[in-house]
């Protein structure tokens, strides 16, 4: 498999926990972001490829470079994701080397799998989602796009979450709650 080259929208908070992800893996390499301003602290040292603009990813696009969301906050995630999906940016999954995710899994585009994860069996991920930390899916969830599952939550099986919902930090959602 090939190496993908990467930016990330967003270099702070979240986006640090993004880019720490994307640094330990051997098929994906960080090289830029995009934020609304040149940020100071540049931990891992990426270019800036200056503010979310329609021609920035449709230049990154026709370079063969992917995108994942950095920002934590649902609502400018989605609006992002909205505004720009399969016309100017190709989202990528972003899967932390410490997951567990199985394979029997439907996953969407432009999540998010932090350290630590477990996604169960036959679980269905929709888009643009943050599951932190910690946290556990069981087996037939269904997640749809825009969520964030905040760090330890656990959702039993047979969960449905709605579109744009947040899971709070050790959250415990029981079985075949929708």
């Amino acid at each position: 498999m090939s190496e993908s080259k990467i930016v990330l929208i967003g270099y702070s908070g979240h986006g640090l926990v993004v880019a720490d992800s994307i640094s330990d893996s051997i098929e994906q390499n960080l090289i830029g972001y995009i934020d609304i301003e040149k940020k100071s602290n540049n931990p891992f040292n990426l270019d800036y490829f200056g503010i979310e603009t329609p021609e920035i990813f449709s230049n990154l696009r026709m370079a063969k470079i992917k995108v994942i969301t950095g920002i934590g906050d649902n609502n400018i995630r989605k609006k992002i994701f909205d505004l720009y999906n399969h016309e100017l940016i190709d989202f990528i999954n972003v899967i932390d080397k410490t997951s567990v995710i199985s394979r029997s899994n439907v996953k969407g585009i432009g999540n998010f799998f932090s350290k630590n994860s477990v996604i169960n069996s036959f679980s269905i991920i929709h888009d643009n989602c943050i599951f932190n930390t910690g946290c556990i899916i069981e087996h037939e969830c269904v997640i749809e796009s825009h969520v964030h599952v905040a760090p330890g939550a656990v959702l039993c099986g047979n969960v449905k979450v709605g579109e744009c919902s947040l899971i709070g930090a050790n959250s415990v959602i029981k079985q075949g709650v929708k």
